[in-house]
């Protein structure tokens, strides 16, 4: 039943956290953690050299070769994003949809943040020339857009940007004078890194160009909050870093000494480490292989995911069916799936995207299990799908979604 209170569909000021892997802590980043846990003394702002210099070699093996005094640490990348768009001020540009927590920041220093759609076969970077009309627009306007933040690999659509997609928008932000910073939060969960090319923008325009990346995303639960940024090296890049510090300084955004600790470690990908990673991607890869066959065959659309943890669906050829449950727009389905499927369902609204659109960002981490022992079970499965408590999930999930495809089918006129 539809609620009425006018609050249920205002602006969504804040969005669902980026979707968690759902598994237990790994042995030996607890065993990381709980050592350095007995030191007293307290991380500087802006990361400790050993956490800047890991980032350094982290990035350098990605064939983006920087120095430790280039890189800021933070607990957590939306600290980052805070500090870089108040040191670089100007409006921000986002794509539509994008991650949940990019647009409340710049919000937050009370600066305009203008959506742009995105290309027909990927989220997370905009449509060159949609990018270039609204930053005409805006300018018309009296605005003053200087910030475009866009991710290769997406929260929320599960896309990876193709080269040639990045590269022309990269090329038009670079034409209209834009700085970018890019989200690689998700970089490493590429379900199919032997056959997916990931560029990132900061191999194409290195000066122009300040790389986050969230820990959360592949090497740290995400209870233990740590970024790191890789400032532009460039004189500009050093002015924005001393900004970006002070911004940090002001808000005391320190990595927990601990915490920064364990992030060293992960970031320098020994053996274990890397095994967890490419065992935690495939795990979540062949979940959302099953969701999106599960939504597609119900007649929703979703480009099939290529990162993360997630699966982006757009239930608009199911809106008739959907109307007659009481469905009129994103935060309808939101209350809908989340009833029904017993997890988060967030809207795309949440993410930016139109309210009237029936989209919606199913994750696969709370199909795992209930327990930390089921959890544990898929990580270390073969088969991780013929689990019984994974099965039953997705037949849960398949269940919902043949039930709208069932009424859907029902509301079509007979031939």
């Amino acid at each position: 039943m539809r609620r009425t209170e006018p609050e249920d569909h205002g602006p969504v000021r804040y969005g669902p956290a980026p979707p968690a892997d759902g598994l237990p802590v790994p042995p030996d980043l607890a065993d990381v953690l709980a050592a350095a846990a007995r030191r007293a003394d307290g991380s500087p702002v802006g990361g400790p050299p050993a956490l800047r210099d890991a980032a350094r070699g982290y990035w350098e093996r990605r064939g983006t070769p920087t120095t430790a005094d280039r890189v800021v640490a933070a607990p957590g990348a939306p600290a980052v994003l805070l500090a870089l768009t108040a040191a670089l001020g100007g409006d921000v540009l986002v794509p539509r949809p994008c991650a949940a927590w990019w647009a409340p920041y710049a919000r937050l220093l009370g600066r305009p943040v203008y959506h742009v759609p995105t290309p027909a076969e990927c989220g997370g970077v905009p449509d060159p020339y949609a990018l270039l009309e609204t930053v005409r627009r805006v300018r018309a306007e009296g605005g003053d857009p200087r910030l475009l933040v866009l991710s290769v690999a997406d929260d929320p659509t599960a896309t990876a940007a193709p080269p040639e997609v990045l590269h022309a928008a990269v090329e038009a932000a670079a034409g209209e004078g834009l700085h970018l910073v890019s989200d690689e939060t998700w970089r490493d969960t590429l379900h199919a890194p032997r056959d997916t090319v990931l560029l990132s923008p900061a191999e194409m325009l290195p000066d122009r160009v300040t790389v986050v990346t969230d820990l959360a995303g592949a090497l740290l639960p995400p209870g233990w909050p740590a970024a790191v940024a890789r400032l532009p090296d460039s004189a500009a890049g050093d002015d924005l870093r001393a900004r970006v510090l002070d911004v940090l300084t002001a808000l005391d955004a320190r990595v927990a000494d601990p915490v920064a600790a364990v992030a060293a470690h992960a970031l320098t990908e020994p053996d274990p480490v890397t095994a967890r990673v490419a065992a935690v991607v495939r795990l979540h890869a062949s979940v959302a292989a099953a969701v999106h066959t599960t939504v597609v065959a119900a007649g929703a659309l979703a480009l099939p995911p290529r990162a993360g943890r997630h699966l982006y669906a757009d239930l608009g050829p199911l809106r008739e069916p959907l109307a007659a449950r009481g469905v009129g727009d994103a935060q309808d389905l939101e209350d809908l799936l989340t009833a029904r499927l017993g997890m988060p369902a967030p809207g795309g609204h949440r993410f930016g995207d139109d309210l009237g659109a029936l989209r919606v960002r199913l994750s696969t981490g709370p199909l795992l299990g209930a327990t930390d022992t089921e959890r544990a079970e898929c990580l270390t499965s073969r088969t991780p799908l013929e689990l019984p408590h994974l099965h039953r999930a997705l037949t849960h999930l398949r269940s919902v979604f043949d039930d709208l495809r069932d009424e859907a089918q029902r509301w079509e006129s007979p031939r």
